[in-house]
């Protein structure tokens, strides 16, 4: 059976508010999450993605309280990422009502946390955030942290690659240079990262077009993530699930009642 394509709302969430903004720059206030994820479910989202951007400790306390008020009314898979560094953070997050977690910088720093994680949780509940930019490694993409503000010299296939083998589950690849731009999704980079993924692939960065959903499937994505398309009314889930449905890409069913 061909599983459905998955359409995944991304919200950054920094001090219990959703922001977007261009490559990671100048964000802009987009609303309450809790009440844009009732949105998004309503309008027929597969799942929804929490990212928290905030710098400070106590942004913890709030993303935890934004995924508490979020699960219980809320009903489709959640994946909270952002400042998540231990097995014990992880912990927290589930027992919030958080599905999934995604990680990323202290995965980097500390590949063995994917197996702990993996180990304790199931690999099914870990998700790898690959936040990815064009640059003079071996296959030409690099590994970034800090929203794609520094380089790791880390060549982006190789690091896939190990998480597949360390446990991961699912690999959410960032395009750092597609970012906010709506310029389409990085064709090249989900074409060569599914090519060494061993697990379900979810693209993000540069949504755009209806089309552009269509040639991220066509290269090679399982899953397909927007923050600003659907942050700012450009398009409505639906639309996308609507188009999807007539260029015959296997979508769930949104109810029109």
């Amino acid at each position: 059976m061909t599983l459905s394509v998955r359409i995944i709302p991304c919200l950054d969430v920094t001090d219990g508010r959703v922001v977007k903004g261009v490559n990671f720059t100048n964000l802009v206030d987009a609303g309450d999450p809790v009440e844009m994820a009732n949105l998004y479910s309503a309008e027929g989202a597969d799942e929804l993605t929490f990212l928290d951007i905030s710098a400070s400790s106590s942004g913890q306390e709030t993303t935890l309280d934004v995924v508490r008020r979020t699960a219980e009314q809320v009903f489709i898979p959640l994946t909270v990422g952002g400042g998540i560094r231990t097995v014990e953070d992880v912990d927290r997050l589930l027992r919030a009502g958080a599905d999934k977690v995604s990680i990323n910088t202290a995965a980097i720093a500390r590949p063995e946390l994917i197996a702990q994680i993996a180990d304790r949780f199931g690999s099914q509940v870990l998700v790898l955030s690959v936040d990815a930019r064009r640059a003079r490694t071996k296959s030409g993409f690099e590994v970034t942290t800090h929203g794609g503000e520094k380089g790791t010299d880390i060549d982006a296939l190789a690091w896939v690659e190990k998480a597949c083998l360390l446990g991961v589950g699912e690999i959410l690849l960032n395009s750092m240079d597609a970012d906010g731009t709506r310029a389409g999704y990085d064709i090249g980079m989900i074409t060569a990262i599914r090519a060494v993924s061993k697990v379900p692939l979810i693209a993000s960065g540069g949504a755009g077009a209806l089309s552009d959903f269509a040639a991220a499937l066509d290269a090679g994505a399982d899953a397909l993530l927007a923050a600003s398309v659907f942050h700012f009314g450009i398009h409505r889930i639906r639309d996308v699930k609507s188009y999807l449905d007539a260029q015959s890409y296997p979508v769930r069913t949104i109810s029109t009642v």
